[in-house]
């Protein structure tokens, strides 16, 4: 069973840092699969905020570029979002996904993040 696992999440002052993790389990195919990480506050729909293929290119939402990084190491079969210079305004609930689960719609228990200013 396929299993996508977010944590870091937390209270933080504005200008501080956190780590995301996305930890993939099951199929060997989703431990490899590109990884998009989302986020939601209540009332809104879940955006993009950044995600990275099976080759390792990435891609930003322009509210997080410069800000926000993200990366994989395969041999925990583990995502990352690196997220500095938080705002307030970066305050939701995140969730990492592939596209065929999303498609499916699985979605995880997701992790928050706080800001505060």
């Amino acid at each position: 069973q396929v299993q996508l696992v977010e944590s870091g999440g937390g209270l933080v002052q504005a200008g501080g840092s956190l780590r995301l993790s996305c930890a993939a389990s099951g199929s060997l195919f989703y431990r490899i699969a590109a990884i998009t990480w989302y986020r939601q506050t209540p009332g809104k729909q879940r955006e993009f905020v950044a995600g990275i293929s099976t080759g390792g290119t990435t891609n930003y939402a322009d509210s997080v570029k410069g800000r926000f990084t993200i990366s994989r190491e395969l041999a925990k079969s583990t995502v990352y979002l690196q997220m500095d210079s938080l705002k307030p305004e970066d305050t939701a609930v995140y969730y990492c996904n592939t596209d065929y689960l999303r498609t499916k719609g699985y979605w995880g228990q997701g992790t928050q993040v706080t800001v505060s200013s």
